[in-house]
């Protein structure tokens, strides 16, 4: 067996070993203490820290002109135009308490609010800043330096990148083996979130492929580990680059990397979780076995797709973009007699098609694999049953071979005729979409809920590390949905917990060509009126020095 099928067979092993099934969950903690949750924000003790000022929120295009095609003025980065990407896709966008409990939100949702995701600027020739590596700090909205480069030669600049990296403990804390896939659907809820801002400032965003897995550690300081606590280590996951549209990335990796050897390192990464009371060997397997290297592949060619419909005419899709960014939440309950204009659901699902021109897919560096079963509750005008939303042009096809044989698939005549949109059943499906999603009710009482059904077992026996684009694709559709749901008034819930092979056996998938990586839901939201909403950075100021809060 080669060194490559070993490893996608430790990979496939791993999602079938964390499946959610009828007689048993994947395997966690037996006890969870809630007052002793990990620190949700990364620090690193002992490096100087820059505050950045906050942006106002108002001062942006509207969330519509996002798809209207033409493209933003290019805007130099600068201490202004940094902290507007990281505020309105990174940052935290409120605080919520109810009584004496207190807890923070972000643009950027994770699994159980308990945020894996680290990020890292890489920053040359900015004014205002030395050049060197920098820790987002979430919680005060502030750059940690890292490490301060000198003479950093063969870099033009200025440059921005930004890199990605996973504290897997945080989502292995509460969900134990599984927490692993949550970590990597996060990445792409980062993603997505990061290529939505970066669009408003002119910038494409693009993953360098170059930089495997033991490159990004050593450049973004992860393999440094007496600097972070042995069960709490980091693990690097993606390197963006930004640039416009008409231009090619930079990418200097080899004098970065030079820089960094030279260069003088501050901090330590603060301890998250002083009481680790269970390990999960099996999250450091599969993060080995799907561990990327240095790839110069050419780029693959993406699919023509008709233009968009144009953005719903609602007040909150004519508002600005970073306030919709911001006001971005998860439903916790659901109106069941909410509804969905069928126009503003053919919208969303116009949104899902892998358009390369616009965000977030034009920062996917890789063929979809995620296509949509879907549970249709309470979309007006559409009988409720069961429908499918393709990604690919050819996937139709494809997909009929993998379910079952009684399937009416039958194109939605109303439906944008570029769409690859089908019925599959006529039913009622508010009861098989809560027991699929471990019978929660939020799954049932929504508009719709739907499954990314992923291309799993083709993309793993090309090259193991495709498992985390897999989930990182499902989690920039998230990302998305969460996104157009808010443009129309609605709300949206990623669902990490559902019955993998439950949903298998309802569609008739065999095998493991084909399996479920994520559930979503929309509908009309019920609000708490218990909860207080404080704003997310209270004392600090903005560009005018004004103090927010």
């Amino acid at each position: 067996m080669t060194e490559h099928s070993t490893a996608a067979t430790k990979v496939i092993d791993y999602h079938e070993r964390t499946k959610h099934r009828f007689d048993g969950y994947a395997r966690g903690p037996e006890t969870i203490d809630w007052d002793a949750q990990p620190d949700p924000f990364r620090r690193f003790d002992g490096a100087p820290q820059r505050e950045l000022p906050l942006q106002n929120a108002n001062a942006a295009p509207s969330y519509a002109s996002l798809f209207s095609g033409q493209e933003a003025a290019v805007q130099p980065w600068s201490e202004t135009t940094i902290s507007r990407l990281l505020q309105f896709s990174l940052a935290l966008a409120a605080w919520k308490q109810y009584g004496t409990s207190r807890w923070s939100l972000r643009c950027n949702p994770s699994s159980g609010n308990l945020h894996p995701t680290e990020s890292y600027l890489i920053l040359i020739g900015i004014e205002g800043f030395e050049n060197g590596l920098y820790h987002y700090r979430v919680d005060r909205h502030q750059l940690e330096l890292r490490c301060r480069y000198g003479t950093v030669t063969d870099v033009t600049g200025p440059l921005l990148l930004l890199g990605f990296s996973s504290v897997h403990w945080r989502e292995a804390w509460k969900y134990g083996e599984r927490g692993y896939r949550y970590c990597q659907l996060d990445l792409g809820h980062a993603l997505a979130a990061v290529t939505f801002s970066s669009t408003l400032l002119g910038y494409r965003v693009t993953r360098l492929k170059e930089v495997g897995t033991t490159m990004l550690q050593r450049l973004l300081g992860l393999d440094r580990s007496d600097e972070f606590f042995p069960d709490e280590a980091e693990h690097g996951d993606m390197l963006l680059a930004f640039h416009p549209a008409t231009e090619p990335p930079e990418s200097p990796i080899g004098a970065l990397l030079k820089a960094s050897a030279e260069a003088r390192w501050y901090g330590r990464a603060n301890r998250l979780d002083p009481r680790h009371l269970y390990d999960w060997p099996v999250i450091a397997e599969v993060a080995e076995a799907a561990q990327r290297p240095a790839d110069s592949s050419e780029p693959y060619e993406a699919e023509q797709w008709a233009s968009p419909l144009p953005a719903a005419d609602h007040p909150l899709s004519q508002q600005s973009a970073l306030k919709l960014f911001q006001q971005r939440r998860s439903a916790q309950a659901f109106d069941p007699d909410g509804s969905i204009p069928i126009e503003d659901f053919y919208r969303l699902m116009d949104r899902l098609l892998p358009r390369s021109d616009l965000p977030p897919w034009s920062s996917q560096a890789w063929p979809p694999r995620v296509h949509l079963a879907l549970f249709i509750h309470g979309v007006e005008g559409l009988a409720t049953g069961l429908y499918l939303l393709a990604r690919r042009h050819v996937a139709p096809d494809e997909l009929k071979t993998l379910l079952r044989d009684d399937l009416l698939w039958e194109p939605v005549e109303d439906a944008p005729s570029h769409l690859p949109f089908y019925c599959l059943a006529r039913a009622k499906a508010r009861q098989a979409a809560m027991q699929l999603g471990c019978h929660q009710a939020i799954a049932g009482d929504s508009a719709f809920s739907l499954s990314m059904l992923a291309e799993l077992e083709p993309a793993v026996s090309q090259a193991s590390w495709l498992y985390n684009e897999l989930l990182w694709e499902a989690g920039m559709i998230g990302q998305t949905l969460y996104l157009e749901a808010e443009a129309i008034g609605m709300r949206g819930t990623g669902i990490g917990c559902f019955f993998d092979d439950g949903v298998h056996e309802m569609l008739g998938i065999q095998g493991k060509a084909l399996q479920a990586v994520y559930h979503f839901t929309v509908g009309a939201p019920l609000s708490d009126p218990r909860l207080a909403t404080l704003p997310p950075y209270p004392n600090q100021r903005n560009q005018a020095g004004i103090s927010v809060g």
